[in-house]
């Protein structure tokens, strides 16, 4: 096919545009003027933009919100969902996060595989099918979101204002194909604190991590004593006896408990290492007393800790299609008037939120902590593996890699696959790959991206033609 060597002859382009897009610090911030969820969000829509003018695409910047790149004519359409915001970097980067630097045939930075560098992949696919002039009888159009990561607000307002695609894809999972999702929710459990001082301990603050959605790989306390020599004592003691990857640094007259942990992303927090339990297994050693700061502690230590399925407290649910509920304590942050952990559950398909709230309800009562649900319930997505696109791109998947074993698959993540009918989630990370969303040293190698360009040309026009 054409367009395939359209796309080779384009690989130098394809690296560059990946690098300009991921050198754009794309978190959400402050909003301004026409820049509903900040600015950094807003470059990258607009640098996505002009690059899609210059390919010659008819585009629409919505207000700040979301644009689309169009290509062809047709009363039906092909959509491709992508998002171009990204998580916060975090730490103990190799390379600079938003420096899109090639180091070993692969380019580094946040957002190189979610979802920047198969957002230009998708781009130059269509640039490909545009130059190699075969016909289409369904229009593609590329649909830029700008807060995928923290609201969806994005895809909200696009479809408040435009048309649905009658069939869509997000380049923003795994491979082969994913016809089902899991529901996800974010809350909050909270406690009030008449006292943040345990025996002789006085815990000043705690915190922790960076969004709900990730593993935190940092966790802190602010600890105080009349002899702090006592605080010592017991971190030697526990690292001796656990060596987790604690540190303790003197701060004057507090000491400062520094835990590190390996981040990945919140569907996943069996991937990563999450150091607001190492922190809370330390604090569960360091404060022996029936305070509210020591319930709060070995609550956490007792019903959440290490467990990654909710299974200690109350919503350990799995079925048949997706599996196991994935619990992920993202954020903590305390005072001395109270707690708060913000917690991202993904629930299996057959399940629902309001099941996962009563569990951990009944599992919580008269411990003092009060679960705060969040603002919203995506609910979990489901498409019959006969589906056309389903079976569709299996084919254009199989073609390309002559990966004939592989089978649709269902996962935790989250993806614009539900913002709209009749869409699913395709790629970009190939089964047994490293997972690298949301982690630091995020990176995509030059040979894949190249690959899933080929791959995002061929199921474009085979949706489209």
């Amino acid at each position: 096919m054409k367009f395939l060597k359209i796309v080779e002859d384009y690989r130098d382009d394809i690296i560059k545009s990946t690098q300009d897009i991921v050198k754009i610090r794309s978190v959400e911030g402050e909003p301004k003027p026409n820049m509903p969820f900040g600015e950094g969000p807003y470059r990258a829509l607009e640098f996505a933009l002009d690059l899609a003018s210059e390919m010659g695409f008819n585009t629409k910047n919505l207000e700040g919100y979301a644009g689309y790149a169009e290509l062809g004519k047709g009363e039906e359409t092909v959509g491709v969902l992508v998002h171009l915001d990204v998580v916060p970097e975090g730490e103990g980067w190799t390379y600079p996060p938003y420096g899109g630097e090639i180091h070993d045939e692969k380019i580094y930075g946040r957002g190189t595989v979610d979802d920047k560098g198969p957002a230009i992949a998708t781009m130059y696919a269509m640039k490909a099918i545009k130059e190699s002039g075969v016909r289409l009888n369904r229009k593609i159009r590329i649909i830029f979101g700008t807060n995928e990561e923290t609201g969806w607000g994005c895809m909200k307002y696009y479809f408040d204002h435009e048309k649905s695609p009658d069939m869509a894809f997000t380049p923003d999972a795994d491979f082969p194909v994913i016809y089902g999702e899991k529901g996800i929710i974010v809350f909050d459990l909270v406690k009030k604190l008449e006292s943040n001082k345990c025996n002789d301990i006085v815990v000043k603050s705690i915190k922790g991590g960076n969004a709900p959605n990730m593993v935190p790989d940092s966790s802190e306390a602010i600890l105080q004593a009349s002899d702090n020599s006592i605080i010592e004592e017991k971190f030697k003691k526990f690292i001796k006896k656990t060596n987790y990857p604690l540190s303790l640094e003197k701060q004057g007259d507090e000491i400062q408990i520094t835990a590190k942990g390996i981040s990945a992303h919140g569907s996943t927090p069996e991937k990563g290492e999450n150091a607001i339990s190492y922190l809370m297994a330390f604090l569960g050693e360091l404060l022996e007393g029936s305070c509210g700061i020591c319930e709060f502690v070995d609550i956490y230590n007792k019903r959440i800790g290490f467990k990654h399925y909710g299974e200690g407290i109350g919503c350990g649910f799995e079925d048949d299609v997706s599996g196991k509920l994935n619990f992920n304590p993202g954020v903590i942050i305390g005072d001395e008037k109270e707690i708060k952990l913000s917690v991202n559950i993904r629930y299996p398909i057959k399940s629902s939120a309001q099941e996962v709230y009563d569990g951990i309800r009944n599992n919580l009562k008269g411990t003092g902590i009060e679960l705060v649900e969040g603002d919203s319930d995506m609910k979990p997505l489901y498409i019959p593996k006969d589906n056309f696109l389903v079976t569709k791109l299996m084919e254009v998947y199989r073609e390309q890699t002559g990966d004939r074993n592989s089978q649709p698959i269902t996962i935790g993540g989250g993806t614009y696959a539900r913002a709209t009918e009749n869409a699913v989630a395709f790629g970009p990370s190939f089964p047994g790959q490293e997972d690298v969303v949301h982690q630091k040293n995020e990176f995509i190698s030059i040979d894949h991206l190249i690959k899933i360009t080929k791959i995002y040309a061929q199921a474009l026009y085979e949706l489209a033609k």
